[in-house]
């Protein structure tokens, strides 16, 4: 299966401002680019990539004053199956799991488990470990919180989330995520493109959001906002959060003018 993905953010500044903007493919995928991304800034705009400490390319610029445009396509070869699903996949001991997974077990600014502890010990801590209580878990928040995009709200926590019972996909990811590490089970922030391939069309797309969570030994997907496996995830960045993996982070003001998010299935490269 060939994937078209792309983007275009316009945005404008009253003074050049400096910005890192996490849209990138992830390493992990880019053997499997066969049209590679195209990423335009307009007006030109000398730019230049890093790797943060969680291994994601982060694009660092100066946006000029002004509008800026952003812009990039590519086409990417799928192997067109569902999410994998591994029922058997167990819970790893913490003291058993490797050091970089550790991190993932800890609170952080959108996942507040020293908040939620207690309440997820009671609600999940009789359920047999392993893949089914996580699973439990994305069925608890898949029916819990309703999803809205006329109530996003960027600074909405977890513990916001199940207490307001409304989001979006990365309120779903969030409240999963700190739920699972309150249960000592290593769990990661994701987002990434997600087309409607298998499933009805929605529109207007969207960047989506979804968590990994690491059993058995490596990492797996969960999808708590749709809940069930899909075909053609993309993954630009992996953090603790969205505030690890914000798509733009500017340091000063900006407005955002347009967004538009492309990703669907190709009759040919």
């Amino acid at each position: 299966m060939l994937i078209r993905y792309g983007y275009e953010i316009k945005v404008s500044c009253t003074q050049p401002t400096a910005m890192v903007c996490l849209l990138s493919l992830s390493e992990d995928r880019r053997q499997d680019v066969l049209v590679p991304e195209i990423l335009e800034l307009d007006p030109p705009t000398a730019m230049s990539f890093y790797y943060d400490v969680y291994g994601n390319r982060c694009l660092r610029f100066v946006a000029p004053s002004g509008e800026l445009v952003i812009r990039s396509d590519a086409t990417i070869a799928d192997d067109g199956q569902q999410d994998l699903q591994a029922y058997e996949a167990q819970e790893v001991p913490v003291a058993d799991l490797p050091d970089e997974c550790l991190i993932f077990l800890l609170g952080s600014r959108y996942c507040e488990t020293d908040r939620l502890s207690q309440m997820a010990w009671d609600m999940f801590g009789s359920v047999a470990p392993g893949w089914g209580r996580v699973q439990a878990i994305c069925d608890f928040v898949h029916k819990h919180i309703q999803f809205d995009y006329m109530q996003a709200r960027v600074t909405r926590t977890a513990l916001e989330a199940f207490e307001e019972g409304v989001g979006v996909c990365r309120d779903y990811a969030h409240l999963a995520v700190a739920l699972c590490r309150c249960l000592n089970i290593p769990a990661r922030y994701v987002n990434g493109h997600l087309g409607d391939i298998g499933v009805p069309v929605v529109d207007p797309m969207d960047f989506s959001a979804w968590m990994e969570v690491y059993l058995g030994g490596r990492w797996h997907t969960f999808d708590p906002r749709n809940n069930i496996p899909r075909i053609g995830r993309i993954v630009v960045a992996r953090g603790r959060d969205a505030a690890d993996i914000p798509l733009i982070n500017s340091f000063g003001p900006h407005v955002l003018k347009s967004f538009k998010v492309w990703t669907y299935e190709k009759a040919s490269a």
